[in-house]
């Protein structure tokens, strides 16, 4: 069984892709609107997920379970860590969830707060190792794993393991501010918005040229619409902040759409205008 902590995009992604391949879930959320929220969510992914041909042929899907406390966490073969980007928070949780589960291998699902910063939180480091999901992660078969120095080869066996037996590919690559993907993704799609914010292009200019001329696939601000403006607002402040690289901060017109409340898609709203889609 996989334990799974945040109920948000990631959590239930991640609980589709494991449910999709056979691995029962629990996925923990203390707000138990937000856990059921979760489960829907989850669900509409494994209908995605299996429409789009991303589950293995004749397996049967898991079920996806709620629970709403740490003590989820006893008896569970591995826990990922899934809530938002915010290093006191995901500290205070994976401090709660080793006192519960103890030799349990401890995932924190981040896109760029180094593993080292968090394994002060738990009484054995060895058991703590990052992973980086992207989203949606039933469909991206490929993982990046985030080796901390005090990772132990334990830990570190069980998360490839798991990944292998839901059919994704693991990087292991070592710890730093931002890791690989996120190092190189979030500077870019911060100086995308910056040529809108300029007047340089719109921003389906920029994604068409992106697209066209340089194989981006999806486009960079549509990417960071699916991401979440917040989050990556969120991520580049940390990165800027960890890096003393001022040029990793959030640009002015990131921050404005975030106050503004227009998050990306999950709002219906970002660079984009998502709302009939959604409707």
């Amino acid at each position: 069984m996989i334990t799974v902590f945040g109920a948000g995009t990631m959590g239930s992604a991640i609980a589709a892709l494991a449910c999709g391949h056979g691995l029962p879930v629990t996925l923990v959320d203390t707000d138990p609107n937000a856990a059921e929220a979760g489960i829907a969510r989850a669900r509409t992914g494994l209908r995605h997920g299996a429409l789009m041909g991303a589950f293995p042929q004749g397996v049967e899907h898991a079920p996806i379970t709620a629970a709403h406390s740490p003590d989820a966490a006893a008896g569970a073969e591995i826990v990922i860590e899934a809530i938002t980007e915010d290093t006191a928070r995901k500290a205070k949780l994976l401090a709660e969830v080793a006192a519960v589960a103890p030799g349990v291998p401890l995932v924190t699902n981040t896109s760029g707060i180094p593993v080292d910063e968090l394994a002060d939180a738990v009484p054995d480091p060895s058991w703590l190792v990052g992973a980086h999901f992207m989203n949606p992660a039933y469909l991206i078969a490929l993982t990046e794993v985030i080796r901390g120095p005090r990772t132990g080869e334990a830990a570190l066996a069980a998360i490839t393991g798991v990944l292998e037996r839901l059919g994704r590919r693991a990087i292991v690559v070592s710890d730093s501010p931002g890791f690989v993907t996120s190092r190189l993704l979030h500077p870019m799609l911060n100086d995308a918005a910056r040529v809108v914010q300029a007047g340089t292009a719109t921003a389906e200019q920029v994604d068409e040229l992106m697209r066209g001329c340089l194989g981006h696939r999806t486009g960079p601000l549509a990417t960071a619409d699916l991401i979440g403006l917040d989050n990556l607002a969120d991520a580049l402040s940390a990165l800027a902040e960890r890096t003393g690289d001022p040029q990793h901060a959030p640009c002015a017109l990131l921050l404005e759409k975030v106050a503004a409340g227009d998050h990306g898609r999950k709002t219906g709203r970002g660079f984009f205008d998502y709302r009939k889609v959604l409707s």
